[in-house]
């Protein structure tokens, strides 16, 4: 398998990294950024600290995760994680994750795996975000490779290949670790699901000859991801409006830029990241299978188990869940304090949609519908996840 063939989508590597980094701070957006993530910092100093880098470790370890653990101090109550002691820290896998916030998905991943003793992993991250130079070079320096997105049909199929090989190589040629977000784009509702053409993308290339053993050589291993605020969630049903008046909204580039400020600056409340074990003795059940499409299909449901059994459910969503069924079955799991302050929280993110002219009485009721529907989704899809048997 030829390196060469992945230059355009694959991070930099340690020989690259003091040139990028050069370039980097020269750059005002870069410098803009730093300074709107870390208000006093002194850029000059963080300039020079930056220029003493010379490989991805350093560069993680030195600026990415102290930026990292600042943000869990400023924006959550705590960043925790469970399963990983079921993985294997000489084994590399693919982890596939339910996909919350654009930016901090992967990268709090990282910071879980370093804390419970794994190398961090490489990060799938779409074209589509990359709407700056910049930002190329500072995700390929933080070991990003691009998914390409918003292709025609013959290079978008060129593409998927390319991935799918790049993952292989990743996982038992570089033998690293990669993380993919199990759909493209956010469940806006939080009702995860992993996509088909995902699935099919992953099998396309690996170390056995057909699709089965393409997906068992890449160590699928789901990880559930928990943030029991989302800082996004009034920006998701500002877009759910919109949608609503406009069944052909598109979002921008500003949208993108606004939620992954959002997503990184905001509350999060607690966070968790379930890791489950690598789902290959559920994949070596597959084989009495013959077709492909149900070989898919039965995959997606395992990793879609996997990641609603271990959410982690917090008051919000149980208080969201009742609401929304109109009932009490979780009332024991909060009390009457916990629902008035979700309650005024919702309140004050819908007030925070400010740009959508003229909203009505009742718009304002479907975007606190989707609110709440977002917040317990978790809930009712790891409810049915313990009771189905795949």
């Amino acid at each position: 398998m030829n390196k060469e063939e992945f230059n355009d989508i694959c991070p930099y590597d340690d020989s690259q990294v003091s040139e990028k980094l050069a370039h980097l701070v020269k750059e005002p957006g870069f410098e803009t950024a730093v300074r709107y993530a870390m208000p006093d910092v002194n850029f000059y100093k963080f300039s020079k600290g930056l220029l003493g880098v010379n490989s991805q470790e350093a560069f993680q370890l030195r600026i990415i995760k102290p930026f990292l653990e600042g943000l869990e101090k400023k924006t959550t109550k705590g960043i925790t994680s469970s399963g990983f002691e079921n993985l294997d820290k000489e084994q590399c896998y693919t982890f596939i994750s339910n996909h919350r916030d654009i930016v901090l998905d992967a990268s709090f991943l990282n910071m879980c795996l370093i804390r419970n003793g794994f190398r961090t992993c490489e990060i799938a991250i779409g074209s589509n975000l990359l709407i700056y130079e910049w930002i190329v070079d500072l995700v390929k320096l933080n070991k990003s490779f691009i998914v390409k997105r918003n292709l025609p049909m013959m290079q978008a199929l060129r593409a998927a290949k390319q991935l799918s090989g790049y993952i292989n190589y990743v996982i038992n040629h570089k033998h690293e670790s990669a993380w993919i977000a199990q759909r493209e784009g956010r469940a806006k509702d939080s009702n995860d699901r992993t996509q088909e053409s995902l699935i099919k993308m992953l099998s396309l290339v690996g170390e056995g000859g057909n699709l089965l053993e393409n997906l068992i050589s890449k160590n699928l291993a789901p990880v559930s991801i928990t943030y029991e605020y989302d800082p996004n969630d009034y920006l998701k049903a500002r877009e759910f409006l919109l949608r609503q008046r406009d069944p052909e909204f598109q979002k921008s580039k500003k949208d993108d830029l606004i939620s992954m400020e959002t997503g990184i600056m905001q509350y999060k409340g607690h966070v968790h990241f379930a890791a489950s074990k690598c789902i290959n003795p559920e994949l070596e059940k597959l084989r009495e299978l013959d077709d492909k499409n149900e070989i898919v299909q039965r995959v997606c449901a395992i990793i879609d188990r996997n990641i609603h059994l271990a959410y982690k459910i917090y008051p919000v969503n149980y208080i969201a869940y009742d609401e929304i069924e109109g009932g009490s079955r979780f009332k024991s799991e909060y009390t009457e304090e916990q629902a008035a302050e979700v309650n005024a929280y919702i309140e004050s993110q819908l007030d925070k949609v400010v740009d959508v002219p003229n909203i009505t009485e009742s718009e304002r009721a479907y975007m606190r519908e989707m609110m709440l529907t977002m917040y317990a989704n978790p809930l009712r899809n790891k409810l049915t996840a313990e009771q189905v048997n795949i």
